[in-house]
Formats: C-alpha cells, sequence, structure tokens
C-alpha cells in the first residue's frame, strides 16, 4: 500500500470529531484503524455525566478494528489544531495520545494522531455489558449535555457515512426502552 502524500498530520476521529470536527482542516477521507474497536469504555465525569452521575463515552478500546474519519490539517494550523485537541478530547487525562497507522479510503495509509483508551486510568470502564453501559448512559448530563444525546447523534451520524454498528444500535434501542 501506498503512503499518503500532501503537507500536513492527519488527526484520526470514531466518535464526534467524525461530525463535529471543530478545527480547520485542508481534507476529510474515510479512514479505518485496526487493532482497535469503538466503545463506550470510558467514564464521562466531565462532557456526559459528573462525578456524583458519571456517564459514559467513547473510547478506542483494544482489538476489532474502527471505521471514522482522518483529517488532514495544514502544518501551519497544527499547533492551533493540536492545543484544541488536547483542551476537547483530555479534560480528565482519559486518553493516551498516539500515532497509528490509518487505511485512508482509496487504499492509502498515513500516520494520524489517535486518542486512544488508557486502560489504567481511574475513568476505565471496561468491557461493561450491553445493559450497564445501557443504565449509565440514561439519565446522565455533563457540560456537552445529555449522555443520551450523545449516543443518538453517533448512531445517526455513523448511519450517514454509511457505517452500521449493530452493537451501538441496540444499545440506543437500549437506551430508548
Amino acid at each position: 500500500m501506498d503512503s499518503a502524500g500532501g503537507e500536513g498530520r492527519w488527526v484520526f476521529g470514531y466518535g464526534s470529531l467524525m461530525w463535529r470536527p471543530g478545527f480547520p482542516f485542508v481534507e476529510r477521507k474515510g479512514a479505518v484503524l485496526h487493532g482497535r474497536r469503538r466503545a463506550f469504555c470510558i467514564y464521562s465525569v466531565h462532557h456526559r455525566g459528573t462525578y456524583e452521575r458519571p456517564g459514559l463515552v467513547l473510547g478506542l478500546a483494544p482489538g476489532g478494528a474502527t471505521r471514522g474519519a482522518a483529517y488532514r490539517v495544514a502544518e501551519d494550523a497544527w499547533p492551533e489544531v493540536y492545543a484544541y485537541l488536547r483542551e476537547r478530547e483530555q479534560p480528565t487525562e482519559t486518553y493516551v495520545e498516539a500515532w497509528r497507522e490509518v487505511r485512508l479510503d482509496g487504499g492509502l495509509r498515513a500516520p494520524a494522531l489517535v486518542f486512544l483508551s488508557d486502560k489504567g486510568h481511574r475513568q476505565w470502564a471496561g468491557d461493561l455489558s450491553l445493559e450497564r453501559q445501557a443504565e449509565l448512559i440514561h439519565g446522565a448530563v455533563g457540560l456537552s449535555g445529555r449522555n443520551e444525546d450523545y449516543l443518538t447523534d453517533l448512531v445517526e451520524h455513523l448511519r450517514a457515512e454509511g457505517i452500521r454498528d449493530e452493537g451501538m444500535e441496540r444499545l440506543l434501542r437500549m437506551v430508548e426502552g
């Protein structure tokens, strides 16, 4: 496989970064990250819950593969974009920042900044049953709004991208209940 050319750095999004990146980019492509799967595996005490009533947010848990979106950011915009991403994605340092190769639509590969779930962090929820995930998501609210809205947005936007995630769709049905 060839590597993606062009100036800039890539950022991989698998959740809200797919539909609301919030930063300037030169190019957006569908992408797959191998070795990690999309999962509600992080207790949210900031964006979608509180310390008293945690919710859940997505993380990249070990195993599988995740279809998402990759954004190419111009080199001169990188410092500002990186600062924005640190503020947005790391309010409680629940992710490990890493550069991982993603396969872009069209077959090219590129190194991309990804935010991997930190299994050693106190907010790591691990592999919860769908029933337990639904309990935590239902009724949780944080600075960014209702946890249920986050799940609904995720499923709707994945569908719009042509991604059918049966686990997320089943979870949504359970939460809507």
